[in-house]
């Protein structure tokens, strides 16, 4: 049986190499079927690979609290006059230390890390820039992906007692100590000199996810304990609202279209979940919790990374299975064609058929050998395909910065579906060959 297989493919080559023009034609809709199919599952891999790592560098399990700075709302003519005559809003305290404390006996919550982000200007040794000073606690690098090269973290006597210390990001490294070492040296943030104990990672995020997430280059960050900030640098719970709204009325040279002010004592809370099942629930106690301790006033906003991430794959995995349905009216094509070809070489070689068929050939025969062109067809046209493929997921990479990931598995599902094809589709053609009456295919012109 396998010197028949052999010998039937022999002839399918030589047949096929006596039109191979023909033959290349009809295996281009194989070509561009498989070239879809490899390029769809690069840029889908690609992306999920980029989902993941939005995804570790946001929090899987994490569930981020912003401060909204409050809207004054009302009618003109009741809000002029004097600011000590006005009737006063309701009153809200604003994201504060407080909050953060309130939720760490929570069920579920793992940990909680509040932050305060202030730019500065960084200077030493006649260098300067500017930069983000950011209070944390502890928890901030328990839970997240940040990792010293040198150096210490934060200790509770730095936190009890307000220390002026700091570690900085790999990029002020670069900046400020490019030839030394940091460790135990000083740095000036502001007004204040600060020691630095720690170095981190660098953290090698492109522009491009930090614009999409909308996060900062945390490599040039300068990060202190948050006690730190909050009594060397700035505590805004001390400002007591009224005192806002009096300094903002008498400032004759404010712009009326100037920003509120921010009267939330920190900027944020990181609250790291136990596991992701629990964070949509917990999301919303956090929403009713906060906003009793807010006078019901909505001043915060609860982000839940994974969600808006899932959503964001959910809107990924539509746009892929357009693309596998795009491949495979290509591949459909491409196997009406192989058919459309085959029957016209049936009607083209009905003497031969009738030859073979006379001369001792059988059905099963003339059957393989038509399988035979049409399977050789289209895994000719899947070869060519993959190298098209290839070439069209790096082309797409390099013209639209859309990542593409080829893995040898894509491949190898290749060969798999141009053969499937090749004998879907030349079944049919086989089968009508073999049908030939031997006496009429003699006589046939």
């Amino acid at each position: 049986m396998l010197r028949k297989i052999q010998y039937n493919f022999l002839i399918a080559i030589d047949a096929i190499s006596q039109n191979f023009l023909r033959a290349v034609l009809t295996s281009l809709g194989i070509v561009f079927g498989v070239a879809s199919v490899i390029a769809m599952l690069a840029i889908g891999r690609g992306t999920q690979e980029k989902i993941l790592v939005q995804m570790n560098t946001l929090g899987a399990n994490s569930i981020i609290i912003n401060p909204i700075i409050e809207q004054e709302e009302g009618d003109v003519e009741e809000e002029e006059g004097n600011p000590d005559e006005r009737q006063p809003n309701r009153f809200t305290p604003g994201l504060s230390m407080l909050d953060a404390k309130s939720l760490m006996n929570l069920p579920h919550v793992k940990s909680v890390s509040p932050e305060i982000e202030l730019e500065t200007v960084a200077t030493r040794v006649g260098r300067k820039r500017s930069v983000k000073i950011v209070g944390i606690t502890p928890a901030y690098f328990e839970d997240s992906d940040f990792h010293l090269t040198e150096g210490t973290l934060f200790n509770q006597d730095h936190m009890l007692l307000s220390s002026p210390v700091c570690i900085i990001g790999y990029g002020v490294k670069a900046k400020f100590f490019a030839t030394e070492e940091p460790i135990g040296k000083q740095i000036k943030c502001g007004k204040h000199w600060l020691t630095i104990i720690g170095v981190l990672e660098p953290r090698n995020i492109s522009k491009e996810v930090r614009d999409e997430l909308g996060i900062r280059n945390y490599d040039l960050d300068i990060y202190l304990p948050i006690q730190t900030v909050l009594l060397r640098y700035k505590n805004r719970s001390l400002v007591t609202r009224t005192g806002i709204t009096r300094a903002a009325w008498e400032n004759d040279e404010q712009a009326e279209d100037a920003p509120p002010p921010n009267y939330h004592q920190i900027d944020k809370i990181v609250v790291k979940v136990t596991d992701t099942q629990y964070s949509r629930r917990l999301a919303e106690i956090l929403n009713r919790m906060l906003a009793r301790r807010h006078n019901k006033v909505v001043d915060f906003q609860i982000i839940v990374p994974e969600t808006l991430l899932q959503k964001k794959q959910e809107n990924i995995d539509l746009f892929n299975w357009v693309l596998r349905a795009i491949a495979s009216i290509s591949l459909l094509v491409g196997g009406i064609g192989i058919m459309n070809i085959m029957l016209a070489s049936v009607m083209e070689r009905i003497k031969e058929i009738g030859l073979r068929l006379s001369i001792g050939a059988t059905k099963k025969d003339i059957i393989l050998q038509f399988m035979c062109e049409a399977v050789v067809i289209s895994i000719t046209g899947g070869v060519l395909g993959i190298i098209v493929g290839v070439g069209i997921s790096y082309f797409i990479e390099y013209l639209t910065n859309i990542d593409t990931i080829i893995t040898g598995a894509f491949i190898g599902l290749s060969f798999p579906v141009a053969v499937s094809i090749g004998l879907i589709f030349g079944i049919y053609p086989a089968q009508q060959a073999a049908r030939q009456d031997p006496v009429v295919s003699l006589r046939s012109n």
